[in-house]
């Protein structure tokens, strides 16, 4: 670490001065010094190990305050004298902490594993050698190799650089690129003219570079603002998760306090009125939702591993199964991916060799961002033919041009490549057939766009290729001018043949298909068409650039296809799309792609992206695919529906209960079932309940996006609440007035109805079908049975005196039994107007 200067002072410092105040060399640190330094450094940022993050995690699950209130309740009756109760109490609180801490742990280790798969690595000099490694491994002293899509681990100084342009928005929020270089800067400066620096969480954009690590972690510039800058914005499930809990909290207290009140005022029990309030407030409050939440998104991460996704980001998953628009890019996706050059062909379409050297030429010297166009470029395996190189001028998105410089012993070289447009732009003159150069007149350029227009409708890829002599060897982006336009490079990517039924499935899963690609119109369009697109929509970044925000919300919903696109645009679109209430998708793996990635709900990308796109992404597919994403879909769908599952069955039926005791409490002169029996009953039915995070999934509820909504949840709470307490109340009245049975074998009587009922509804919620219509999951089905086996065997058990149980004779399990069957045929019922009325409106 760089004590003597500071943490952003280095600028100043010459960098052989660097070099000694590092201890290291320009050819980087030994594998020893590396890993002694690496030892010194976690020890320094004192890195949490993973036993405290688990047992804070463990104390997490009994800090919540009504468990606390409970406990310090439960102290103070032992205290008193209630101490077998007591016992009891604790011990049930206790299991089902550890129960929901065990599946929380899990889900934590195997997030942890999938996130190592797509650890960000680094090229660095180690022993003199280039070795990658990961980011977590990079120490002061060593000295990194940048290229473009690089993220920047650590705050560094430039040592050598060749048009290194830097992405640094997100430490100054100024979006243009910023070019790097070495060279000593004054200290005092602000950080967006420190031209020599590189900073933490920044990244390439073009351009090469070798540079000195100075500091890493918290001493680093992004490491002190990491707190502000590493706050996430809330996913759209999580808003509704935070909003219901505040709507289930403020129902819990009141209720809550209403049934304390009613119990002191007929005279209860102190101690017993307010165990019974706060057990009744534990049993309310979903307690099992974060455990649950989390099994389903890690066992939905788990399967999307199986089917080549990786989930970054485990809250993402509900997000992806709301997702009904899909913006993609071309290549990769509805083609191969596999880009091959069919043709390089002069100015009027005939085949020449030297035209395809200059192009060979250009691709195979640039040290730029490796890209699939050059690497088919390159594969024709040419020789150099004495030729060596000067210099280059990177590719970047503004100019879309790559130019290298040549030389050989008669002639210096400009040999320019890019998009057509752009090429052909910055072309005075245009090689003829003899060889000779000729201005371009109107005519003329009318005839190279008519071919470009021709090849590009023929589905091939099209970039222009450029010349020009050089006086001098110095060159700079001023040189792309008054070139001579030699030829086309053509192109060909052919589609997948999976591609239109992968689209086909999507779109029968509700999502919207939008083709989002930098290629040309015509290009775009018969691509379009090819994947079954009819009449597609088309919009050129040109005219995307004319139209103003609320216009673009408006055109961009009608658009299939968005073509000739910059980064900026992209992000745009995906802004557009969402202010039309879409939840919006984008996959993509370029430089150009992050802006849109960050913007979209769901960020995908792929293995093979750029680093600073995998970041950015939510998931990383394996493979790039879009029958690979319809997967995921699915998955993001089934998780999403069985955590509303649990969120309908514990809102009905704990909401139903809580109000029948509300009304038990008005007349019964006993309390209609005691605190350690409330705790038991949700001991026992969190079993089940734990389980329908593996649950099947009807196909129909895939079929269309998941979309939270907390009024329905709301009318289904009080629904299925009032139609629990009917039967609570049905069940007090046999119980009491019928049987004339009191204390335990009236409270046992509600116990196994309170138990046998809670699971009933998870059979009944759980599907939209007729219940026997749709197969459960084998697991729900085996802890089911357990439960109620349970709640039936227990006050026949030696545990019965402890737990206050006791039956009184058959004729009470008899009618417990009618009022339960009563019970499913009137859920069925009612779940089925429920969720029809509900749909009618919606």
């Amino acid at each position: 670490m760089l004590t003597e200067v500071g943490s952003r002072q280095f600028s100043a410092v010459p960098v052989e001065q660097l070099y000694t105040q590092l201890k290291c060399a320009k050819d980087g640190l030994t594998t020893g010094e590396a890993a002694e330094r690496l030892k010194r450094q976690d020890k320094l940022f004192r890195t949490e190990s993973q036993f405290k993050k688990e047992l804070k995690l463990l104390f997490r699950q009994f800090f919540n305050p009504l468990v606390l209130l409970l406990v310090v309740a439960v102290l103070l009756s032992a205290i008193l004298g209630e101490s077998s109760d007591a016992y009891i109490i604790l011990f049930i609180l206790l299991v089902t902490g550890l129960l929901g801490f065990w599946q929380e742990v899990n889900a934590g280790r195997a997030f942890d594993r999938l996130k190592k798969m797509i650890e960000m690595k680094h090229t660095v000099l180690r022993n003199g050698s280039t070795v990658e490694v990961a980011t977590a491994g990079i120490v002061a002293g060593d000295v990194l190799k940048l290229a473009a899509g690089d993220i920047i681990p650590a705050d560094c100084r430039v040592v050598e650089s060749d048009e290194l342009h830097v992405n640094e928005s997100t430490l100054t929020g100024e979006s243009y690129p910023v070019e790097k270089a070495p060279g000593e800067v004054d200290a005092t400066l602000p950080l967006a003219r420190k031209h020599n620096c590189l900073w933490q969480g920044t990244n390439v954009v073009s351009g090469t570079a070798r540079a000195l690590v100075v500091n890493t972690g918290s001493q680093t510039l992004f490491g002190q603002m990491a707190h502000s800058l590493t706050q996430t914005p809330e996913t759209a499930f999580e808003k509704g998760i935070r909003r219901f809990g505040f709507f289930l909290l403020r129902i819990t207290i009141i209720l809550a306090l209403v049934i304390l009140i009613a119990n002191l005022y007929f005279k209860k029990p102190l101690f017993d009125a307010v165990l019974f309030s706060l057990a009744l407030a534990v049993g309310m409050a979903p307690e099992l939702l974060p455990a649950i939440m989390t099994f389903a998104m890690s066992a939905g991460a788990r399967r999307m591993m199986k089917k080549k996704v990786i989930v970054k980001k485990l809250s993402s998953i509900f997000n992806f199964g709301e997702m009904n628009v899909l913006c993609t890019d071309k290549t990769g996706t509805i083609t191969e991916g596999n880009v091959k050059v069919k043709d390089i062909v002069d100015a009027y379409g005939i085949a020449s060799n030297e035209i395809r050297l200059y192009a060979w030429l250009n691709a195979y010297l640039q040290n730029g961002f490796p890209n699939p166009l050059d690497k088919a470029i390159v594969s024709l395996n040419l020789s150099l033919n004495g030729y060596e190189k000067i210099n280059e001028i990177p590719y970047d998105f503004i100019r879309k041009r790559l130019s290298v410089a040549v030389r050989n012993e008669q002639q210096r070289i400009f040999i320019t490549k890019g998009a057509f447009t752009n090429v052909l732009e910055v072309c005075t003159s245009v090689r003829s057939k003899n060889g000779d150069t000729e201005p371009i007149s109107a005519d003329i350029r009318d005839e190279i766009e008519k071919r470009f227009i021709a090849y590009s409708e023929d589905g091939c890829r099209v970039l222009g290729l450029a010349v020009k002599q050089l006086e001098n060897e110095k060159i700079n982006r001023r040189d792309e001018q008054q070139m001579t336009f030699v030829g086309y490079i053509l192109l060909e990517d052919p589609l997948k043949e999976s591609a239109q039924a992968s689209i086909e499935k999507l779109e029968k899963m509700h999502i919207g298909i939008k083709i989002i690609t930098g290629d040309n119109r015509y290009a775009a369009l018969h691509a379009a068409q090819k994947i079954g697109m009819k009449n597609p929509v088309v919009l050129i970044g040109e005219d995307l650039d004319k139209l103003s925000p609320e216009a673009l919300v408006i055109k961009a919903k009608q658009t299939d296809v968005f073509s000739e696109t910059e980064p900026h645009q992209k992000e745009r679109i995906v802004k557009a799309l969402q202010k039309s209430h879409f939840t919006v998708a984008y996959l993509g793996d370029g430089i150009n792609d992050v802006a849109a990635i960050n913007a979209a709900d769901i960020g995908i990308s792929t293995n093979n992206a750029v680093d600073v796109a995998k970041e950015a992404a939510d998931f990383v597919f394996l493979e790039k695919d879009l029958a690979v994403l319809a997967e995921g879909v699915y998955e993001g769908r089934r998780s999403f529906a069985n955590s509303m599952k649990y969120i309908f069955i514990t809102t009905g039926a704990t909401f139903g209960n809580m109000l029948s005791v509300a009304c038990a409490s008005l007349f019964l002169p006993f309390l209609p079932m005691l605190p350690k029996q409330i705790l038991l009953t949700n001991l026992i039915t969190d079993f089940p309940f734990l389980t329908i995070a593996a649950d099947r999934v009807d196909e129909d509820q895939l079929t269309m996006p998941g979309q939270w909504n907390l009024n329905l949840i709301r009318n289904f709470m009080i629904t299925y609440g009032l139609h629990s307490s009917l039967f609570d109340l049905a069940t007090f009245y046999i119980l009491y007035f019928h049987f004339r049975l009191s204390e335990s074998p009236f409270q046992t009587g509600w116990f196994m109805e309170s138990v046998i009922t809670e699971i009933l509804i998870i059979f009944i919620v759980r599907t939209r079908k007729f219940i026997l219509k749709s197969k459960p999951g084998k697991l729900l089905v085996i802890t089911s049975s357990i439960a109620v086996l349970m709640a039936v065997v227990l006050p026949l058990s030696p545990f019965a005196d402890i737990l206050g149980l006791s039956i009184a004779h058959t004729r009470q399990v008899i009618a417990i039994i009618l009022l339960l069957l009563t019970y499913v045929i009137t859920g069925e019922w009612l779940k089925r107007w429920f969720f029809k009325r509900s749909a009618q409106k919606g």
